[in-house]
């Protein structure tokens, strides 16, 4: 009977530790444990909204992957949510196509009227033949530009890819339209290529970004200088989407270090970045870059792009070249170390903008308003739900017609950012007391049980 006793006290005293494990989980979710704190402003039809997160508000987590996210209602209770990622809503598949091209010819005394041309096609579209209309043996022609023929490409345009003969240095500016009977065109903005030399270097800027739309031929006419390079490749780069993925921006970031030709930036937390923007305050500036990368305590710099920037003058108007694309890497430091043969970036002490694939939280709004959403709690584990799960009958026509939530204006942003810096500074004695208490509570628990276990059975 006693030894039953025993085990009747061990198992109820087992159970308060339970208890008192469970009493310290529930601790963790009360909205005063989080650090960045931003009211909500909701508009739209509910119960759900979605709200696109500000760069800044990525900044104010403790993880890259906002696990310490949440969103409070008045009475401080969590609300369901999701989050979208804008890697995992706009996946592409890439595929690059080498195109036939064709001249475009006008006559040498009227260069600035367009090209005539005169064309037949195969039953598939393909062109097999092309030549200036009206144009007779005697007449002196000067090379305009180019037609494409892209007509075996079902997949939206979003990137062309020229090389030209050797000959042709310097920036070339032309105008880039697009057709699918050759007879009506449409604008699609101009392009600029550009080969340069540069000390013992050679810098080609071959690419073009298309406005990611479908089109059967492209024409492209040259306007600084008028007359087009002998083309000796030309590449489409296509997607299965037409929409590009949007971005979330940070405000200028001054850098942590600086030293002749070499800048360094620390970022609050690691994150997948896919583009950097640096600041070009000097016109007639030309450098060519290296941007490395590396986590937080990592010794060894990664290489993560490089590229030529450059703010010059051409033809009357400014062409500007100030970002590098990114492989999406998780990184929390950054060096940029610039070819200062050319001058470098200047006096002035570039500064940087980071983007990455903008997010989307998604809630359900429960109790009483007004909502404040709650981030940087360095103990908080991952409470999101799948979309599927948030809102049933899911599709992304009912996501685009979710309500709208909007972050507090940006002084509120700016504060609850330096709030959860602050926090980060500093030590949480209160938490750490309450962690020791309930730790020793349970300690002293188990002590009782192992003491109760091993005590000797009393005789009869």
């Amino acid at each position: 009977m006693s030894g039953f006793s025993s085990l009747r006290r061990v198992r109820l005293l087992l159970a308060a530790a339970g208890l008192l494990v469970t009493a310290l989980a529930g601790a963790q979710e009360q909205r005063g444990d989080y650090a960045a704190q931003v009211p909500l402003t909701l508009s739209g039809e509910g119960p759900w909204y979605r709200l696109e997160l500000p760069m800044a508000l990525h900044f104010a987590a403790r993880f890259g992957d906002l696990r310490d996210l949440r969103v409070f209602n008045a009475e401080g209770e969590a609300q369901a949510y999701a989050l979208t990622l804008g890697s995992a809503q706009h996946s592409e598949t890439h595929t690059q196509t080498a195109v036939k091209w064709f001249p475009l010819y006008s006559q040498a005394d009227a260069v600035q009227a367009l090209p005539s041309i005169r064309v037949q096609r195969s039953t598939g579209g393909t062109l097999v033949e092309l030549a200036p209309e009206g144009a007779t043996a005697g007449d002196q022609e000067v090379l305009r530009g180019w037609l494409l023929d892209a007509s075996a490409i079902q997949a939206p345009l979003h990137k062309l890819i020229l090389d030209w003969s050797a000959e042709r240095d310097g920036f070339q500016r032309f105008s880039i339209e697009a057709s699918d009977d050759l007879q009506h065109w449409r604008a699609w903005g101009d392009g600029q290529i550009a080969r340069l030399a540069f000390a013992d270097e050679r810098i080609d800027q071959r690419e073009v970004s298309l406005p990611g739309q479908r089109a059967r031929y492209l024409r492209l006419l040259w306007l600084a200088p008028q007359q087009a390079p002998a083309l000796t490749a030309a590449r489409l780069l296509s997607a299965s989407s037409s929409a590009p993925a949007p971005m979330a921006w940070s405000a200028a970031l001054a850098p942590s270090r600086v030293k002749a030709g070499e800048y360094r930036w620390d970022l609050p937390l690691a994150l997948p970045l896919e583009r950097v923007r640096v600041e070009l305050t000097q016109p007639n500036t030309l450098a060519p870059v290296i941007l490395s990368g590396r986590r937080d305590g990592q010794v060894q710099w990664q290489p993560l792009a490089r590229g030529l920037l450059y703010r010059l003058p051409q033809n009357g108007a400014e062409v500007t070249r100030n970002e590098l694309e990114l492989p999406a890497q998780r990184v929390q430091q950054l060096r940029l170390q610039v070819d200062e043969r050319g001058g470098g970036l200047g006096s002035a002490v570039p500064q940087l903008r980071v983007g990455l694939r903008a997010t989307q939280v998604v809630f359900l709004a429960r109790g009483t308003p007004p909502y404040v959403l709650a981030l940087g709690n360095a103990a908080a584990q991952a409470a999101n739900l799948p979309l599927t799960t948030l809102i049933p009958g899911y599709d992304d026509e009912r996501l685009a017609k979710l309500g709208v939530a909007q972050a507090g204006a940006e002084p509120q942003v700016q504060a609850a950012v330096e709030s959860s810096a602050v926090q980060t500074a500093s030590f949480d004695w209160k938490r750490l007391g309450l962690w020791s208490v309930l730790l020793l509570g349970v300690a002293l628990l188990v002590l009782m049980s192992w003491s109760l276990l091993r005590a000797p059975a009393a005789k009869p």
